[in-house]
């Protein structure tokens, strides 16, 4: 989502636009920290739908052994590999994560220059995810 602060926020969400889990970062850490991932996904099973920034050989095979397939586009500098329509349409959806970023950005204003401590940022970026989480027009996924 990016950084504020010295931090960095990762979100996962499910295609109705329900934040599933969240965890929050030092800007520094790798966005494929096997255990930001591990967090991330503990009680996740299925496919896990991911920009090109997150493949890792080591993390795919970690998330695969846990039930947890994770889908990425593929790099320019990479071979072609065969893909599942379903999941390439899935990918091009990935706009749903950037629009809820949009909202908690500008709509619940997690991300502004006023905060004086560190648990003024922590209680500001708690408030905007939960009134995300209460609206309720979310971004979602016409699956049907």
């Amino acid at each position: 989502m990016g950084w504020y602060y010295g931090f960095k926020l990762h979100l996962l969400c499910n295609e109705r636009g329900e934040l599933l889990n969240f965890a929050l970062t030092r800007a520094n850490v790798d966005d494929r920290n096997p255990k930001v991932f591990n967090d991330l996904t503990k009680d996740l099973f299925g496919k896990l739908y991911a920009d090109k920034g997150y493949i890792s050989q080591s993390l795919f095979a970690s998330l695969f052994d846990r039930g947890v397939h994770i889908v990425t586009g593929i790099r320019t500098n990479m071979k072609n590999r065969l893909m599942d329509v379903h999941d390439k349409i899935m990918l091009r959806k990935r706009s749903i994560i950037e629009t809820i970023n949009d909202m908690l950005k500008n709509v619940a204003q997690i991300v502004h220059t006023r905060h004086r401590s560190i648990s003024n940022f922590i209680v500001n970026l708690l408030a905007g995810i939960a009134a995300y989480a209460f609206y309720d027009t979310k971004p979602s996924i016409n699956m049907g």
